[in-house]
């Protein structure tokens, strides 16, 4: 037996023992759920013989009989909890295999050369990870009819959008291979109902938890979430190290394939991973505020590393893999599949409803410069003037008063750096005007429909939306970006203000940077040195650099800038 064998079988054995600690404690828990009963059919049968008879005993036999009743009563009350609970499963786009035969083909492939069960079925998330998740507890909740196959259903393989169009097909099948390998030891017996108990426990914790509830049920299911509650508790330890030994076996039995490739595959994990995390903070988040989502991520992210690999030297050889098939030809409808992902990336990460309508439309990268960047430095020179009204600031043009104008912004802020200026009260001014904006936003719930399926999956109906786990409320996993200190909020709304100037009277253009969002073209050429001296007019109330920058590209500040 060679090393990677005998390590795989220690990883598997480690995984198996530590499942059946989580199953020790789970039969510890119905052992005294059932104690007190056992104790009563002990005194009734020494009754029955003749044995501790009197009145004493006659008291203590219907005492311990009644505590057995309640706990008995109690542990039915736990375990219909924890059964009827609901585990949380990963929002993922379906991909049936009508609709990816090449991709199916590539994982039962891949299963058969580590002898393991292929998956169930493959799903994608807009993310830069993959993982097997396990959803027997759904056909395990359908009722009388679920049959035995039904809850033996193996993992379904969760891959990443984003893997999908920047990986090569053999980049893509070397990363997948531990994954699928985790098929093998998620077959175990008692690996499968150690999990079946953990993800039990955790569901009726949060069903607990849940808003919403009366008293008369509020009581109940929060009793029963204190008790899984101390079970998880006893369970954490167990279950972790479980699952570490489980992806350890994996990956001792996945380097039997493509182990040379994997290392060089990882690099590409990493850059994707990069190229994700911008196009979301710096592209796709100034659409989603607006109301608009881009419908192309995943070909988004092959234009972003595209770029980083033209920029950096580091990335040199990249763009050279450009030339092998993609793992997105494994899917009959690229497109289809991207923009489904493109839709549920906005509900995740920024909160959004299911569907297109008013106030939330898709938007195609040709026309992200004119539907998103112009209309966001709009929007934002349009804030500014609002915020400079308040504050009594006159126009700068006397020949018409009403018209704004990138002079009236300099001089108010010209000579005023320094704490307590009015380039401090205007900061603030916008600050709050965003907060009143956001405020007043139509919040967007998270059950308001299926989510986007590729190629023709049929929907199950709302009540199997993933997301409608997440209750009524926003979506928003977390903030793509942290709160912007009132100097940043100033600087891009005058910088937005001297983009609207420079496309309106000097023939400049809004313009798509895939690593850094909106940009400036000025003779169909990026202007990325706008920032430092918007700076030195907003920090330090200097307006040369600016002025020097406006006579550069031709800027008349003095000339009325059309707003939204």
């Amino acid at each position: 037996m060679s090393g990677i064998d005998v390590g795989e079988e220690l990883g598997a054995r480690a995984a198996q023992a530590r499942a059946l600690a989580l199953l020790r404690i789970r039969s510890r828990a119905l052992a005294v759920a059932i104690l007190p009963a056992a104790v009563a059919v002990v005194l009734f049968a020494a009754d029955a013989q003749g044995h501790l008879a009197g009145p004493v005993w006659d008291a203590v036999r219907w005492t311990v009989l009644g505590v057995a009743v309640v706990v008995l009563l109690v542990t039915v009350l736990v375990a219909v909890s924890v059964a009827r609970a609901r585990p949380a499963m990963s929002p993922t786009v379906p991909v049936p295999e009508e609709g990816a035969p090449d991709l199916y083909r590539l994982v039962r492939d891949l299963a058969d050369r580590l002898d393991v069960p292929a998956p169930s079925a493959v799903a994608l998330t807009p993310d830069c990870d993959s993982w097997l998740e396990d959803r027997t507890h759904r056909a395990l909740r359908k009722g009388p009819g679920a049959s035995a196959e039904d809850a033996d259903t193996a993992p379904v393989l969760v891959i990443g959008s984003p893997f999908l169009w920047w990986m090569r097909v053999a980049e893509l099948r070397a990363v997948l291979a531990p994954v699928v390998a985790g098929t093998g030891p998620s077959a175990h017996p008692d690996i499968a109902a150690a999990r079946r108990f953990v993800r039990g426990l955790d569901a009726a914790i949060a069903d607990a938890a849940a808003p919403g509830r009366g008293p008369v049920r509020g009581a109940p299911l929060a009793f029963a979430g204190w008790v899984a509650r101390l079970l998880l508790r006893a369970c954490r330890g167990h279950a972790a190290e479980m699952e570490r030994c489980v992806a350890a076996a994996a990956s001792m039995r996945a380097q039997t394939v493509d182990y040379g490739l994997r290392i060089a595959a990882q690099e590409q994990v990493g850059l994707a991973y990069a190229g994700w995390d911008r196009l979301l903070t710096r592209v796709a988040l100034p659409a989603w505020r607006m109301g608009r989502w881009p419908s192309r991520l995943d070909a988004g992210v092959v234009s972003a590393l595209t770029e980083l690999s033209r920029r950096d030297r580091l990335a040199d050889g990249f763009a050279l893999r450009l030339g092998e098939r993609p793992a997105c030809d494994l899917l009959e409808e690229p497109g289809v599949a991207d923009e489904a992902a493109s839709l549920l990336a906005a509900r995740l990460f920024h909160g959004g409803p299911a569907e297109s309508g008013p106030g939330w439309a898709p938007v195609d990268w040709q026309q992200y410069p004119d539907e998103v960047v112009d209309r966001k430095w709009r929007s934002e020179a349009a804030r500014l003037h609002r915020v400079l009204d308040t504050l009594g600031v006159p126009r700068a043009s006397a020949a018409d008063p009403a018209v704004p104008t990138l002079a009236r912004v300099m001089e108010h802020l010209s000579g005023a750096g320094g704490p307590g200026g009015p380039g401090e009260a205007l900061a603030a001014g916008i600050g709050a005007a965003i907060a009143r904006e956001e405020a007043e936003a139509p919040v967007h719930g998270g059950s308001q429909g299926q989510g986007g399926q590729v190629q023709g999956a049929a929907g199950s109906g709302p009540a199997d939306d993933p997301l409608d786990l997440w209750g009524p409320g926003p979506l928003p996993l977390f903030p793509l970006q942290p709160p912007r200190t009132g100097t940043e909020l100033l600087a891009d709304h005058v910088g937005a203000m001297v983009c609207c100037a420079a496309v309106d009277t000097a023939g400049a253009a809004p313009g798509l940077d895939w690593l850094d969002g909106p940009a400036l073209l000025v003779g169909g050429e990026r202007r990325a040195d706008l920032a430092a001296p918007v700076l030195s007019l907003v920090e330090d109330g200097d307006p040369d650099p600016l002025l020097s920058w406006l006579a550069e590209v031709g800027v008349r500040s003095d000339k009325p800038v059309r707003l939204v």
